[in-house]
């Protein structure tokens, strides 16, 4: 059995934290012991109740409390391994009588994990980034996330178009509106909140479609917005992987999407979805006209990438992963 200590620092949302919580509950009902340790968040909390979380501080640098407190868990509590996500809950995870793992979704500042004895990325990509930056090859590890199974919700009608994700310039949402005004008629929906509301909202008005964008704040119901949606658009700049693009998998649509690092490693070309060059709104709004004018290759995309998802990319098939790397590290 594995005793593993997951602690994230994160904030409320995000593709990394939302990853965090599926397996810390996947590997619960798996009959694994796991001890959640979060940053003060009911809402969190609340999701993560089965399995009984902690709450801590974790705040910036003058929080000397919480790695104290943190070195208290987890000499009480004795895990086999502690898994430590993202920078801050890494700096904050002391060495001791357990494996230190740093899991990273993202090309971070090594620093903060210098003290831990394996890393893990998502990307194969990103492992080979984290070798290049002198780790030992056999203490870098690439484990994939799963997204949620959103097959089989019902659709709704209507032409739509759908994108999700912090609303940050890394996503490049404006370019997607900007492409937007190239495709007449099309409404696009975007799902999430973040600092570029307000700008995303007034680009919106000078490129004339504002009426044709809802700008729909975080949301809970991603398969039914996933299921009323024609094509799924991740347009970032910089996507380390790209869970979306996984849940659009999951849900049977077909997905464009910028050739940022995550998508471009994902994503087969022409195959799986549709790659075009990061910030280009033009070559994006013409991908998008071509599949609304071509629903049989669209569903050709979806049933291929939803065939991808089933392979490498489900619950069942990522948890067996997690769980042989955690038996295998752990003391």
């Amino acid at each position: 059995m594995i005793r593993l200590a997951n602690i994230m620092a994160g904030a409320p949302q995000g593709g990394a934290e939302a990853f965090y919580e599926r397996l810390t509950l996947a590997l619960h009902r798996a009959g694994e012991e796991v001890l959640p340790v979060i940053r003060r968040d009911p809402g969190r909390a609340a999701r993560l109740a089965d399995a009984r979380p902690v709450e801590l501080r974790f705040g910036g640098a003058l929080d000397i409390l919480t790695p104290m407190r943190l070195n208290r868990i987890l000499g009480d509590w004795r895990p086999r391994v502690a898994m430590a996500w993202m920078n801050r809950a890494a700096g904050m995870t002391p060495r001791g009588d357990w494996t230190l793992v740093g899991r990273l979704g993202g090309y971070y500042d090594l620093k903060y994990y210098r003290h831990c004895d394996h890393l893990v990325g998502n990307t194969r990509d990103l492992r080979r980034w984290i070798i290049a930056q002198g780790w030992p090859e056999a203490r870098v590890h690439f484990l994939p996330n799963f997204a949620t199974d959103f097959a089989g919700v019902a659709p709704a009608s209507g032409v739509q178009l759908l994108a999700m994700g912090r609303l940050h310039a890394n996503k490049g949402f404006d370019t997607l509106i900007r492409a937007l005004a190239l495709v007449p008629g099309a409404h696009l929906s975007i799902a999430g909140e973040g600092p570029e509301r307000a700008a995303l909202e007034r680009l919106a008005q000078e490129c004339g479609v504002a009426e044709r964008v809802a700008l729909l704040g975080w949301r809970e119901d991603t398969g039914a917005l996933l299921a009323g949606c024609d094509l799924f658009l991740c347009p970032s700049r910089h996507e380390p992987l790209g869970n979306v693009v996984l849940e659009a998998w999951s849900a049977a649509r077909p997905v464009i999407a910028a050739a940022a690092q995550g998508p471009s490693e994902l994503i087969t070309d022409g195959e799986t979805g549709l790659l075009v060059p990061v910030d280009a709104p033009e070559a994006l709004a013409g991908a998008i006209r071509a599949l609304l004018a071509e629903p049989g290759r669209a569903a050709a995309l979806a049933a291929a990438g939803r065939a991808a998802f089933e392979r490498d990319f489900a619950e069942a098939t990522v948890l067996a992963q997690w769980r042989d790397f955690l038996h295998k590290v752990q003391r």
